[in-house]
């Protein structure tokens, strides 16, 4: 059974950066979509960053020009690059691959507090 495995949450200041890696245990070239989601206590998860093909990413308006998601795809590792962070993106998150089925990871806790 395909696992991902994230890293690299932890405790930030404000405007201090994090680097979350999602690590699969299939190679993740080839799959549909690969995407990172969080969900913050008592709100719905939502999705942060994707990308549906190629290196190109799609972000959520509150993480645009901050956030950055890249691919590697010999390391077969998924990243989320977060810079400038808010007290507002502290939240569980969560990546998720998708070759014929969603899989996804078991969250990495982000807080962002002084």
């Amino acid at each position: 059974q395909v696992q991902l495995v994230e890293s690299g949450g932890g405790l930030v200041q404000p405007g201090g950066s994090l680097r979350l890696s999602c690590a699969a245990s299939r190679s993740i070239f080839g799959s549909r979509f690969m995407g990172w989601y969080r969900q913050a206590p008592g709100k719905q998860r939502e999705s942060v960053a994707s990308i549906t093909s190629g290196d190109s990413a799609n972000y959520v308006d509150s993480v645009k020009g901050r956030f950055t998601m890249s691919r590697d795809n010999a390391k077969n590792t998924v990243y989320l690059q977060m810079n400038n962070l808010k007290p507002e993106d502290t939240a569980v998150y969560y990546c998720m691959i998708q070759w014929l089925q969603p899989i996804w990871g078991q969250g990495t806790q982000v807080t962002v507090s002084s």
